[in-house]
C-alpha cells in the first residue's frame, strides 16, 4: 500500500481551516492532513506591532511538535508569523512552509505588478517584506501594492461568509493596472469566485498555490 505524505497544517485562527480543506480536497485528496489548532496565536500576535521572541517561540515549538508526529512537511496557514516561520523552518528538517511563499512566486511570475488584498492589519508589514525577498530570488522589478478590506474579517469570524466574499469583491473591482491580484489570507480563499466575477486580472490564493508547491516537493 502506497504511503501518502503525511502534512502537518498550523492554524492560527479557526478561519483558515476550511479554505486549506478545499484545496487539498480538490488538487490532493489523497494526502494525509494533520490539522494543529492554536487559537491563542492570532489575538496575541494582534497585540503587538512587532513579532516577538516569545511569538516566534511557540511557532517553533509548533513546528517541532509537527515534526514528532512524523509529518513530511509543515504549512503554517496564518499569514502573520513569517519571520517565525523562516527561524523554524532553519531549525527542523522537513519542509516548513510559510502560507504566502507559493502564491507570491506564482504572482511574481504573472508580471511585474501585484496588488495585495489584506484584511488583518498585523499581517501587511511582514507580507510585502516576503513579497520583496521573492522577487529578489525571481523578478527584483517586480512591485505590490497593499489594499485593506475593512470589515471582512469581522464578517467572517461571525460567519457572514456573504458579507465577506461581497467585501473582497468590491474592493478587487477597482483595481486597475496589475498583473495579478492576491487574496492575503488562507481565510479570505474563500471569497475567489466572488473575486474572479468581478475582475479579468488573474488571481490567485494562498491555499491553491501552496498545495501546487507541496505537491511536487513530496511525491
Amino acid at each position: 500500500m502506497t504511503k501518502h505524505p503525511r502534512i502537518a497544517l498550523v492554524h492560527a485562527t479557526p478561519i483558515a481551516m476550511e479554505p486549506i480543506r478545499v484545496a487539498f480536497d480538490n488538487a490532493w485528496p489523497e494526502a494525509e492532513r494533520v490539522n494543529i489548532l492554536e487559537d491563542s496565536l492570532s489575538p496575541d500576535r494582534a497585540r503587538h506591532p512587532n513579532l516577538t521572541d516569545e511569538l516566534t517561540d511557540r511557532i517553533v515549538a509548533l513546528a517541532r511538535y509537527a515534526r514528532m508526529i512524523g509529518s513530511d512537511a509543515v504549512l503554517f496557514t496564518c499569514s502573520s508569523f513569517g519571520r517565525a516561520i523562516e527561524r523554524a523552518a532553519s531549525l527542523i528538517d522537513i519542509p516548513v512552509l510559510k502560507p504566502n511563499e507559493a502564491m507570491f512566486e506564482a504572482a511574481i511570475r504573472q508580471g511585474g505588478r501585484t496588488a495585495m488584498l489584506y484584511t488583518f492589519p498585523p499581517s501587511r508589514d511582514g507580507m510585502e517584506a516576503e513579497f520583496r525577498e521573492e522577487a529578489a530570488r525571481v523578478d527584483p522589478s517586480a512591485e505590490i501594492v497593499s489594499f485593506f478590506v475593512e470589515s471582512a474579517i469581522e464578517a467572517v469570524r461571525a460567519g457572514d461568509e456573504a458579507t465577506h466574499n461581497r467585501l473582497v469583491a468590491e474592493a478587487a473591482a477597482k483595481l486597475e493596472g496589475f498583473d495579478a491580484i492576491t487574496l492575503a489570507h488562507f481565510s479570505m480563499a474563500r471569497a475567489i469566485h466572488a473575486v474572479r466575477e468581478v475582475t479579468a486580472i488573474p488571481v490567485l490564493t494562498s491555499p491553491d498555490a501552496a498545495v501546487a508547491k507541496l505537491r511536487p516537493l513530496l511525491t
